[in-house]
């Protein structure tokens, strides 16, 4: 442990880790505010009538993750806001942390099921599940796979 994070007293500990959160938050939701935006435009595109079924469902579950990635995203804000000097700070970086990583795991399921509305729109529905399977695991390996490893291996 660093020689600062020794000295810390609790409070400090806990503030710090807080302002850290919420600027990690600040990094991914203009990611997924920026994907739930074209997501409500696709519909109102001429050529949206002519998506198959297929891709109609890939796009209601790309909305839908998207939806709740973004829910899961803000929640934190939300919810330290609603619980502004309860004195409870511990409590509400447990739960934001748990609302962060599911709402970054729904962002990740979003772009995944956006990647396969867009291929299987351009090319086949073969090329899709390549390349949204190739996405998909990018996404768990970077995000999920690799922290996970490195948390295992300390």
């Amino acid at each position: 442990m660093p020689e600062r994070q020794q000295q810390e007293t609790e409070k400090e500990r806990l503030d710090r880790e807080l302002i850290e959160l919420l600027n990690e938050l600040r990094v991914a939701l203009p990611g997924v505010q920026v994907l739930f935006a074209f997501l409500l435009a696709v519909p109102f595109a001429q050529r949206f009538a002519d998506a198959t079924d297929l891709q109609r469902d890939a796009f209601m579950a790309a909305l839908l993750c998207t939806l709740a990635g973004t829910v899961f995203l803000i929640a934190p804000s939300t919810f330290h806001r609603l619980r502004f000097r309860e004195g409870d700070k511990e409590q509400l970086l447990v739960v934001s942390n748990r609302f962060a990583i599911v709402g970054t795991a729904f962002l990740a399921l979003g772009m995944s099921a956006s990647v396969f509305l867009v291929t299987d729109f351009l090319y086949s529905a073969g090329a899709a599940a390549v390349v949204t399977g190739a996405a998909a695991g990018l996404f768990a390996l970077v995000w999920f796979v690799v922290p996970l490893w490195r948390k295992a291996r300390d």
